[in-house]
């Protein structure tokens, strides 16, 4: 009955040596790389992952137009995600909630984006692939689908599609 017992534990271990998910906490950071084909896109993604596969997040990052103006798409998310039990590879998927607003400094008239532009909501839906390079450490990539359709205008209340896809990568560490 030992040697049976102790197969499985070695067996089980074996098996699921590359994934993290016997690990009592997870904490992963990441950077944008492309905003819906702009590539000038800068910020950053935590999260921590809890030991029962659900974890929390947070995304901030901002998009910025070409010169002259400069006008920058700021974007701050709150996450909560899953991990897939899958061996091998870590799957996550996710959502989150947050806001998106135009920073600039001049539209005309003395008058910045804020003047002009309301603050509007957005929301995501996200899927994290990390691939174990060592038990304790993952590199993955990410792929976001934001929604976010109304920000307004304040004069017309004509609203802006802000809309589109964000690809990131990163690194978790498990402890």
């Amino acid at each position: 009955m030992k040697k049976i017992i102790l197969t499985v534990f070695a067996a089980t271990s074996l098996l699921l040596y590359s994934t993290q998910a016997f690990a009592l906490l997870s904490v992963s950071v990441g950077v944008p790389v492309d905003y819906s084909g702009n590539s000038n896109t800068e910020g950053y993604f935590l999260g921590v992952q809890l030991p029962f596969a659900l974890g929390l997040g947070m995304d901030s990052h901002k998009s910025k137009g070409d010169p002259p103006q400069e006008i920058v798409l700021e974007t701050n998310m709150y996450n909560l995600f899953y991990q897939l039990p899958i061996p091998v590879i870590n799957l996550i998927l996710g959502v989150g909630t947050g806001s998106q607003e135009f920073k600039c400094n001049d539209v005309g008239n003395g008058k910045s984006c804020s003047d002009a532009l309301d603050k509007g909501s957005a929301t995501q839906f996200y899927t994290s692939l990390g691939i174990p390079i060592i038990p304790l450490f993952d590199f993955h990539i990410s792929y976001r689908m934001i929604t976010s359709k109304n920000i307004k205008w304040k004069v017309s209340e004509e609203k802006i599609d802000n809309s589109g896809s964000l690809i990131g990568a990163g690194f978790a560490f498990n402890f």
